[in-house]
């Protein structure tokens, strides 16, 4: 079946993302390998950590696209953004000798 212009079936608009998990949080997605979604339009990246019960505090990286989308070293990940068709979300762990595993900051 076509959906044309005015359709009013009630279905709320979805896109698809792919999620990657890495490090100390791969096991939360049952590996490292890319998990392909489709989830409600306006969906943000703290919804995908719920969604496969990622705690938070363990997660010390997030890139979306390949870029970091944290505003600075050392500031909490930014699960806040929202995520557009097509995307792709990394999420990671403490990086050994990385400042998660308490290195010192450069």
């Amino acid at each position: 079946m076509t959906r044309g212009l005015g359709d009013n079936s009630g279905l709320a608009p979805t896109i698809r993302v792919t999620v990657k998990m890495f490090n100390s949080l791969s096991p939360y997605a049952g590996g490292c390998a890319p998990k392909r979604l489709e989830v409600p339009a306006g969906t943000i990246i703290g919804d995908l950590a719920a969604r496969f019960r990622v705690p938070t505090d363990e997660i010390f990286l997030v890139l979306l696209n390949g870029k970091d989308v944290t505003r600075q070293l050392g500031a909490p990940v930014n699960l806040a953004r929202e995520l557009d068709d097509g995307d792709e979300v990394a999420l990671s762990g403490p990086v050994p000798y990385s400042w998660g595993y308490g290195a010192p900051i450069v």
